[in-house]
């Protein structure tokens, strides 16, 4: 099996499907590491029950340990030189850049961060000291990423992320989006005052998936309706106030599906009967659901 650092490459001989010969080999990831290998061994296929690439034949050893050994020998290293001298020559100065025996990546945890880098040939993240090590073979394309990816890191410092929530506080769209949370705390739906829903059965609205459970007779503002939920319209009726609740998963598995796909009139009226595709979807979230407060109940007691 190709294994370790890859300097140290070695190949063993196995049979796997049926007695099928043939050798594995496994690298720490690179994509174009995996792109020359699959151009040298264009019958390797990945193997997810071995955690490798499975090379088919007798003499599949003998021809990974000589693509090794032409691949690596000195490559690595003297492309590692040309990188450091490339780099002394003209640095990447910045405060998230240290240099060590390879260069070394420290900034706030960012997804833009984390993209970028993995666009690094050989890049790769240490847990243990929590920044990313690049080697100096790798200069090239870091310098590619690397505005992106210092910019993404000052955006993700904390004094920036604080100034970007105070900002957004102070956006009509941060107002609205409270209003809607507001709203949605009510635990309420507005239906119309001639159609009323069966309670205590799983319905689909335009609030998603819900069952009601009793209907107020309050009347429901105007001004309100238009606001959060523009899908229901009544024409010259009126809608009341129904409370609405999140269907359990044992509900969304007992609820019938519709038979035929709502019309205009259920859509809007504001309820109707679920098709299966969106029940079994609903089931999922709510078994995951399920699923996260018993793991967060147990880890309480």
């Amino acid at each position: 099996m190709v294994t370790g650092e890859p300097e140290q490459f070695n190949a063993t001989q196995r049979e796997v499907d049926g007695g099928r010969p043939g050798a594995t080999a496994a690298f720490p990831y690179d994509r174009m590491t995996v792109e020359r290998f699959r151009a040298a061994f264009p019958r390797a296929r990945w193997r997810d029950d071995l955690g490798a690439w499975f090379v088919p034949g007798t003499s599949a050893e003998r021809r990974l340990n000589s693509w090794s050994s032409r691949e690596w020998s000195g490559v690595l290293s003297y492309a590692d030189e040309r990188g450091r001298d490339a780099f002394t020559f003209d640095p990447i100065t910045s405060t998230y850049l240290e240099v060590a025996d390879e260069l070394v990546v420290r900034t706030p945890y960012s997804r833009d961060v984390v993209s970028g880098l993995r666009q690094v040939p050989w890049a790769r993240w240490d847990p243990a000291s929590k920044v990313w090590r690049v080697p100096f073979r790798s200069l090239e394309e870091l310098r590619r990423y690397w505005p992106g990816i210092e910019e993404a890191a000052r955006r993700a410092e904390p004094e920036e992320r604080r100034k970007l929530a105070e900002s957004r506080k102070a956006s009509p769209e941060h107002v609205d989006r409270l209003a809607e949370a507001s709203e949605r705390r009510r635990a309420r739906y507005p239906v119309p005052e001639d159609a009323l829903p069966p309670l205590g059965q799983v319905l689909m609205t335009h609030a998603g998936c819900v069952v009601l459970e009793a209907v107020s007779g309050e009347v429901v503002d105007a001004t309100v309706a238009a606001r959060f939920y523009q899908g229901v319209t009544t024409g010259a009726g009126t809608l009341i106030w129904a409370t609405r609740r999140r269907p359990t998963h044992d509900e969304l598995v007992r609820a019938w599906p519709a038979r035929e796909v709502p019309g205009e009139a259920e859509f809007s009226r504001g309820w109707w009967q679920p098709t299966i595709e969106i029940l079994r979807e609903e089931r999922r979230k709510a078994a995951s659901l399920d699923r996260a407060v018993a793991t967060r109940r147990q880890r309480s007691s």
